[in-house]
């Protein structure tokens, strides 16, 4: 879960909220008012607290793009470009680990990169398993999410990172940009410090499920059709 603040205007989101007192905690502490929750799929992990803040914060407006989300108020769908305070927020409909999942983008200025909350779509290094869609879904998904501005930043929902480079090497081991990458992960998990974010110009040089273009990524296939890679990606995420 993330909160985005505006320490200006005094103002935050919370996304996927599923520790609501954690949340709500840190922005007393900073003395910022919590004006919504996006969430990004209705899984009990991203949504099941929303019930609880939506309790603790009246009036609160809850967006979603699935009517499976818990308290949802504001149902959003592909392209929208919601309005929360000073914030436009731009919903991209990402199918495929659920039929309802929605990506959050906010686009930069001259004093910020741009950044999107990708929830269980795009991790660093991986893409969400398919629970509701198929390979042509999460491609035309990470399609979506990999033509934003490359410095985009991008927030996921759960660490998977090291799991996902060392299955990343398995289909392209002589990547030196995930060779790299291990490395300052691994790092970065001794001293205990988050890996997240990365940007999608990062993600473009090593997550081989934006990589399914390249012939360095070994994808265990004589034909070299748009079936045949949908099947690959569908045999790689279930041997995952």
């Amino acid at each position: 879960m993330y909160i985005l603040t505006d320490n200006y205007l005094k103002f935050g989101i919370a996304v996927d909220p599923v520790e609501p007192e954690k949340i709500l905690h840190v922005l007393e502490k900073e003395e910022i008012e919590l004006k919504a929750v996006i969430t990004t799929h209705h899984h009990l992990d991203h949504a099941g607290g929303n019930k609880r803040i939506s309790e603790m914060v009246k009036n609160l407006s809850i967006y979603g793009g699935d009517e499976r989300i818990e308290s949802l108020t504001e149902k959003v769908c592909h392209s929208e470009t919601i309005v929360i305070e000073n914030l436009l927020i731009k919903c991209l409909h990402t199918p495929c680990h659920t039929s309802g999942h929605v990506c959050y983008f906010i686009a930069g200025d001259t004093s910020r990169e741009p950044i999107c909350f990708t929830g269980d779509t795009l991790f660093i290094g991986g893409c969400g398993r398919f629970f509701e869609g198929s390979a042509k879904d999460m491609l035309q998904s990470l399609d979506i999410l990999s033509t934003l501005p490359s410095n985009t930043k991008f927030y996921c929902g759960h660490e998977y990172t090291l799991n996902n480079l060392k299955f990343a090497l398995s289909v392209e081991p002589n990547n030196e940009a995930t060779l790299q990458k291990l490395e300052v992960v691994e790092e970065k998990l001794k001293r205990n410090q988050p890996t997240v974010p990365s940007t999608i110009g990062e993600e473009l040089k090593y997550n081989p499920f934006l990589r399914l273009d390249k012939n360095t990524v070994q994808l265990h296939t004589n034909e070299v059709t748009p079936e045949a890679v949908l099947a690959v990606l569908r045999k790689l995420k279930d041997n995952f």
